[in-house]
């Protein structure tokens, strides 16, 4: 709302308001108690602070003039009327902002994950494999940019909100990953990131320009995905193994929403890389049970997904599906010749399939091998007791 005031490009400012109102609220309110309106007392603090901020940078009359005008009494209303073909959710209309092709797409995503969605500066690392000095100059990069082109949120044609709509799929896609498998210290899964990502995927497909198959696919899966997560947790938070789950517990209703937008995005021509891995979440949802589901399907599916999306990481987990099909000597055989990248090779997910192939064909040195290297490479504490206890399992 603040950066629809005043201008993105004043970004990196407006993010410092937000933080000394957050922390403001953090000291009055514990003395205070909360006020009527949080979310209003919230704004009007941070409003307050940015004026005063662009006041002694000097930045222009008419922008504090056009700001001070509106009026504090304006706080609980609409800032400004919606033009037809706006999207109409702020959070949702910077993503695209945000999405600017004067932005590098490796940048876009950053500067939408750190500023839009609060990753930390950790989590951006670890979810696009890079170093977190790469995510600081990615996001340097970034807000340099805004404040050079000076994009407006009001000023978008539906061409650009058209362009742009793939980038804003992906980063509702990270969003809703993290939340789902969060690198978090403290927390396995971020439930208020599925939700969050869920409205906005909501709010996208709800507009005639985000309306799309790909769009429909996207919720789809994180409906599918969200319907386990319940399941997902023991009694003391730790992660479960798909096969440990009670599907008793799973949500039939995100089920069935889920399979409902994936046949609203069977329309049409497009297959996307969202179609593949909603199909494949469908038949986990589906099956009576671990061993009844429908593993050449699931194969069939990350096959699909590969010629959409290439990558090493689809071919990995093509492997786990092979698997369980046809036996870890099938599994491992889908994998001969594969080179991983630099950024899967180091990563817990290629070490565990790995581990776990190699010990199911009875190559014990290179399963205990690869298990080092997965247990060493887990993001947190509870990925790495997710791990333990698959190793358990296996054997390993």
């Amino acid at each position: 709302m603040l950066s629809r005031r005043v201008g993105v490009q004043y970004v990196e400012t407006v993010e410092d308001s937000v933080q000394s109102a957050l922390m403001t609220a953090l000291e009055t309110w514990n003395v205070a108690g909360l006020p009527d309106n949080p979310s209003a007392w919230v704004f009007r603090v941070a409003h307050n602070d940015l004026v005063g901020k662009l006041r002694q940078g000097n930045q222009r009359r008419r922008l504090l003039d056009r700001s001070r005008a509106e009026g504090l009494a304006e706080v609980g209303r609409e800032l400004e009327p919606y033009l037809a073909g706006e999207v109409q959710d702020d959070l949702l209309r910077m993503l695209f902002v945000c999405c600017d092709d004067a932005i590098a797409v490796e940048s876009q995503l950053v500067l939408a994950l750190k500023t839009l969605c609060g990753f930390s500066v950790r989590e951006i690392a670890l979810r696009l494999f890079t170093s977190e000095a790469n995510v600081y100059k990615r996001l340097d990069r970034a807000r340099r940019r805004l404040r050079e082109i000076q994009p407006r949120t009001d000023a978008l044609t539906s061409k650009q909100y058209s362009m742009r709509l793939p980038d804003v799929h992906n980063i509702l896609y990270q969003l809703f990953t993290e939340g789902y498998l969060a690198s978090h210290t403290e927390e396995a899964i971020r439930n208020e990131l599925c939700a969050e990502a869920i409205r906005l995927a909501t709010v996208l497909v709800e507009h005639p320009i985000g309306r799309t198959p790909e769009s429909c696919a996207l919720l789809a899966l994180m409906h599918l995905h969200s319907a386990r997560m319940t399941a997902r947790q023991d009694v003391f938070g730790g992660l479960l193994l798909l096969e440990e789950q009670d599907r008793g517990v799973w949500d039939q209703q995100a089920i069935q929403a889920g399979l409902s937008w994936l046949a609203e995005s069977a329309e049409g021509e497009i297959f996307s890389r969202f179609h593949a891995e909603a199909g494949i979440a469908a038949e986990h949802c589906l099956a009576p049970s671990f061993g009844e589901t429908r593993w050449d399907k699931v194969v069939e599916y990350y096959l699909l997904l590969e010629q959409a999306t290439p990558s090493a990481l689809h071919r990995l987990n093509r492997a786990v599906a092979t698997a369980e099909w046809q036996g870890p000597a099938a599994g491992l055989a889908v994998l001969d010749g594969c080179e991983p990248p630099a950024w899967l090779a180091g990563s817990y997910m290629w070490g565990t399939v790995l581990a776990d192939l190699h010990w199911r064909c009875g190559h014990f040195t290179k399963a205990r091998r690869f298990r080092s290297l997965a247990l060493a490479a887990a993001p947190s504490p509870a990925v790495r007791d997710l791990l333990n206890r698959r190793f358990q399992i296996s054997g390993p």
